[in-house]
C-alpha cells in the first residue's frame, strides 16, 4: 500500500449516519431551545419592566449619565438645590444690582466668554448665573461659589435648540418671570444673552431715570443725543427691540413691561404653524405699555 493511501482521509457520506443511537435530526431540538429561548427573555423584559415601575420614581438621571436616587443627593448638590433666589440675590448684589444671564448646560462655553469680557470691565463681582439644569448649577458654584442659582420648575431638556424650535421658546419664555422675581424683590437688573460680549462698560450711559433700557435692532448708529421714545412700529405693527440686553429698575412702570411681557407670550404660544420666541413679545409689551412707563433705547453697537 502506498504512502499516499496511508494517509488517505475517509470519504464522509452525508446520507450515511455514523451515531444511529443519536436523534435522526436536531431542528426539533433547536425549536425547543429556540422557543424556551425566547420565553426567558420575554419573561425577563416584563420582569425589568416591572422593576422599573416601581423604582422609576424614586431615580434620576444626572447630567453625568449615572443613577443616583434623589433621596439621597450629596451634601454639594443639596446645598446648591435649596440656594434660593432671594439668597443668592443678597449675596452677588452690588450696589443693590445684578447682571444677570440664563444658561443651560450647553451653552456654558458662550457663558465663559461673555464672563471673559465682563471680568474685564470689573463688573463680574455682581454677575448671576440663573441656570436652567442642575449640570449648569453644579459647574458653576463648584468654581464659582454663590454666583449660579435654579428657578424651579427645572427644564427638562439640557441640549441645545434652534431658533424657531419649541425647546428655543420653552427656554427664553422663562426670561421675563426671571427678571419680575428679581425686580420684585427689589433689585435694579441688566440682562445679558451670552452670545455677546462687552466691549465697554454700559453703565456710565443709564442715563435718567427710566424704568428700562433696551437695543434698538434696527438703526445701525444713533447719536448720543438720541431720543429717548420708543422707535416707531414696523410692518408688523410693533417696533423692533432686541431682548438681548436689559436694564431695569424695579420701579412700578418695569415690573408692568415685564407683566405685559408674560401676558403677550401667552395669547401668541408656539406652534408648528407660528415658531414664536419671545422677542416679538416684549415689543408688543412694550409697545402696549409706552404710556404708562419711561424706555429709552441704547446704541447697540457700544456693547455687542
Amino acid at each position: 500500500m502506498s504512502s499516499a493511501s496511508l494517509h488517505q482521509r475517509p470519504l464522509h457520506n452525508p446520507l450515511t449516519d455514523p451515531n444511529p443511537l443519536s436523534p435522526p435530526s436536531s431542528q426539533t431540538s433547536q425549536k425547543s431551545t429556540s422557543f424556551l429561548q425566547s420565553r426567558t427573555t420575554l419573561l425577563l423584559l416584563l420582569s425589568l419592566l416591572v422593576i422599573l415601575g416601581v423604582f422609576y420614581p424614586y431615580i434620576q438621571f444626572p447630567q453625568n449619565g449615572f443613577l443616583s436616587y434623589t433621596s439621597n443627593p450629596s451634601p454639594f448638590e443639596s446645598k446648591w438645590r435649596d440656594y434660593s433666589l432671594s439668597k443668592a440675590a443678597a449675596f452677588v448684589a452690588k450696589n443693590n444690582t445684578l447682571i444677570v444671564c440664563i444658561v443651560s448646560e450647553a451653552y456654558l462655553p458662550f457663558l465663559n466668554n461673555w464672563l471673559i469680557s465682563i471680568v474685564r470691565q470689573k463688573h463680574h463681582d455682581k454677575v448671576l448665573v440663573i441656570a436652567e439644569d442642575y449640570a449648569t448649577l453644579f459647574k458653576v458654584n463648584e468654581r464659582w461659589p454663590g454666583h449660579a442659582v435654579i428657578i424651579p420648575p427645572v427644564l427638562e431638556s439640557q441640549a441645545a435648540h434652534k431658533f424657531g424650535s419649541q425647546g428655543f421658546f420653552n427656554f427664553t419664555s422663562r426670561r421675563p418671570r426671571h427678571l419680575l422675581q428679581i425686580l420684585e424683590l427689589g433689585y435694579n437688573v441688566m440682562y445679558n444673552d451670552v452670545d455677546m460680549v462687552w466691549l465697554g462698560d454700559p453703565f456710565p450711559y443709564l442715563e435718567g431715570k427710566h424704568d428700562i433700557y433696551f437695543m434698538d435692532d434696527m438703526a445701525a448708529v444713533k447719536p448720543l443725543n438720541h431720543s429717548h421714545g420708543l422707535p416707531p412700529p414696523g410692518k408688523k405693527g410693533r417696533p423692533y427691540i432686541c431682548s438681548c440686553m436689559i436694564y431695569a429698575r424695579p420701579t412700578d412702570g418695569a415690573k408692568l413691561i415685564m407683566k405685559k411681557w408674560i401676558e403677550e407670550m401667552q395669547i401668541q404660544p408656539w406652534s408648528r404653524a407660528k415658531k414664536s420666541n419671545d422677542q416679538p413679545a416684549f415689543n408688543w409689551a412694550l409697545n402696549k405699555t409706552v404710556e404708562q412707563a419711561l424706555v429709552l433705547p441704547w446704541v447697540i453697537e457700544w456693547f455687542q
